[in-house]
């Protein structure tokens, strides 16, 4: 038994080292990636992230954490291809679904799993993909994965960085706060597929209000004195 147990945890690891080679070779053969580096080291640093935030999730829920941490290994995988139109990226979790697909099923991991990874993969951006599947609370842990690292704390930056915050005359850092505010007021009414994964989403998301109340009011404070 525990012969059989020591195998099965090497081909586990070979599974999920074969998943990272497969993702840097996507992302280094993307031509895009290339001409910006710093958003190719951000989009494959998230994919490891979210892989984290998946094996947590499943260890947790008693959930298949091999097919998960694989699936937050390659949910973004899609941003190796370019896209068609400006909104393509609505399109990267299908994207990402059809071109892991082919790599999963070198993995022995069976048609079921990996019709479920896919899945999940594949719903992860706006809920639908382009082939049957169920919204299982596995295939909706991907997606949850994937929120817990951009709801985190380095998001915080990235996002005032986006919008050239410092740059922004002082009543528009109001209005990009207060709709910040609103935003998480509005995620935090969302549901997960899992207990394990609302209660992360929601930390960090309290995290984020918290921060931004406080920003909020400093930005109140800096014209003029009442």
């Amino acid at each position: 038994m525990e012969e059989l147990k020591s195998i099965r945890e090497e081909q586990v690891l070979t599974n999920i080292q074969k998943t990272e080679a497969f993702l840097r070779e996507q992302f280094a053969g993307c031509a895009y990636f290339r001409q910006h580096p710093a958003d190719g080291e951000y989009r494959l640093q998230h994919s490891y992230r979210a892989a984290h935030a998946a094996r947590e999730i499943a260890r947790r829920e008693g959930l298949d954490e091999e097919g998960l941490v694989l699936g937050g290994l390659l949910h973004d995988v899609g941003y190796s291809l370019p896209f068609e139109t400006e909104d393509g990226w609505i399109e990267h979790g299908r994207m990402s679904a059809r071109l892991a697909r082919p790599f999963l099923e070198q993995l022995d991991l069976g048609p079921d799993r990996v019709q479920e990874i896919c899945y999940g993969i594949a719903i992860h951006v706006d809920g639908e993909a382009d082939f049957p599947g169920e919204k299982t609370a596995f295939a909706l842990s991907i997606g949850d994965a994937d929120d817990v690292d951009r709801f985190d704390a380095y998001r915080i930056y990235d996002a005032m960085e986006y919008a050239d915050f410092r740059s922004l005359k002082i009543e528009d850092k109001r209005k990009w706060l207060r709709e910040k505010l609103d935003w998480i007021s509005w995620r935090l009414g969302e549901k997960s597929g899992t207990e394990t994964a609302r209660k992360m989403i929601a930390q960090r998301l309290l995290y984020q209000r918290q921060y931004y109340e406080k920003v909020l009011v400093q930005m109140e404070h800096s014209e003029v004195l009442e």
